[in-house]
């Protein structure tokens, strides 16, 4: 059975749940507290998860972990065979990982400094994160998922961070992800998206 290491939240972590229940796989759970990484430190020699532990191959980084189980585990496809539609899905894999994550990710880096916070860099992240909304909007125009007629990576990728969108857990009081709900207005002009959170929530996770 593979074995998946995890903390809860986590978004990135997520994907991977999701990743393992669209093809049917069991996983046996090891959470991590942030405060004692040292089971996922032992594993593979750092200290993000996910991790997943296959038939004794150690897997870092949830995109990595994506493409690992797709090889391994075809059916049901994560990514397309055809060529040119696969190429799309790593363009846009690489696009939301590097460009789309910059944004909120420079917003927490703003905070955490220590220092008064810069407010105009702030705003300007914070107006690409609503911006982008409206991009998610035009991709669903075509169909009920990101990139083709049935969930991908693309839609398992995305999901963990675009669901704070519609809100946030209580409980979750972590910063990138309170940063993610407030700059992320999703209102009446993003009936598409709103309908995909709500689709892809519906769906199982290991």
């Amino acid at each position: 059975m593979i074995r998946l290491y995890r903390a809860p939240y986590s978004t990135n972590v997520e994907r991977v749940a999701l990743a393992l229940a669209h093809k049917g796989l069991e996983a046996e759970s090891v959470v991590i507290d942030y405060s004692d990484r040292s089971a996922v430190i032992e594993v593979s020699g750092q200290g993000l998860v996910p991790v997943i532990v296959d038939d004794g191959e150690v897997v870092v980084d949830s995109t990595e972990i994506l493409r690992h189980l797709d090889r391994r585990y075809p059916d049901p496809p994560l990514f397309p065979s055809d060529p040119a539609r696969r190429a799309e899905l790593d363009v846009f894999l690489e696009w939301f990982n590097e460009v789309w994550k910059a944004a909120p990710n420079a917003i927490a880096d703003s905070i955490e400094e220590g220092a008064a916070p810069d407010s105009e860099a702030i705003e300007v992240e914070a107006q690409r994160m609503a911006a982008h909304l409206d991009l998610f909007e035009r991709l669903l125009a075509g169909g009920e998922y990101l990139l083709g007629a049935a969930p991908s990576a693309a839609d398992f990728a995305a999901f963990p961070f675009l669901k704070y969108a519609r809100g946030r857990d209580p409980d979750d009081d972590e910063l990138f992800h309170r940063i993610l709900e407030l700059n992320q207005p999703l209102g009446d002009d993003h009936p598409r998206l709103a309908a995909w959170i709500e689709r892809i929530d519906a769906l199982p996770r290991v």
